[in-house]
């Protein structure tokens, strides 16, 4: 594997991380043209503030606690050393869904956190037997989630969706490349985000 091969495949999974796909997704759900994206700037100031708090920054904060642990691996390798984390972002996660609910959204808001967590307790229960790529069901979460938006409002993001598709692509060829996970576990975490998501958003 070149260097440059392998320095743009680690570039990809720092841009594409986990902890910072539903940030992504809530920027994109505010420039998506459907009807709940009409809300004052200084509100998806605020959502943007709180979505990126409990699911990026308070994460990665208990992560990096854990560190200093000599028991905790930071590369993660094995799944289930990702099961201690994976509890605390639920719990963070669930803090930022508790904050929205409490605000004048459009439900859509509060289901695509909601969905998120699921996407999150899944990822822990898979992790006790298998390491499947979280990586992938981030960005699956993502590809499934406006899919399933786009079929109940009968409407067609078709650049956000291309987009999502094509990113998801480069995201579980640049785990492959780095030899993260196999093709099974990328195909099965970005199946996983598309079925979570997609299911909280079409049925609840």
């Amino acid at each position: 594997m070149s260097k440059t091969l392998s320095l743009t495949a680690r570039a990809t999974s720092i841009l594409f991380h986990p902890l910072l796909i539903p940030t992504l997704g809530f920027l994109l759900l505010f420039n998506s043209g459907f009807y709940f994206a009409v809300i004052p700037w200084s509100l998806k100031r605020f959502i943007l503030l709180v979505v990126f708090l409990s699911t990026c920054v308070m994460p990665a904060l208990s992560i990096g606690i854990l560190s200093f642990s000599p028991r905790f691996d930071i590369k993660m390798e094995k799944g289930t050393d990702r099961v201690l984390p994976l509890i605390l972002s639920s719990i963070s996660y669930y803090m930022g869904y508790l904050i929205l609910q409490r605000m004048p959204l459009f439900p859509i808001y509060q289901l695509f956190l909601m969905a998120s967590i699921l996407v999150q307790i899944a990822l822990l229960i898979i992790s006790l037997q298998w390491k499947i790529s979280a990586h992938a069901a981030a960005i699956g979460g993502l590809v499934g989630g406006f899919f399933a938006i786009s079929f109940r409002l009968q409407e067609n993001p078709i650049l956000i969706l291309a987009t999502l598709i094509f990113i998801a692509g480069i995201v579980g060829t640049a785990r492959l490349i780095l030899e993260k996970h196999t093709s099974a576990q990328v195909y099965a975490g970005f199946l996983l985000g598309i079925l979570v998501m997609s299911s909280v958003i079409l049925f609840i």
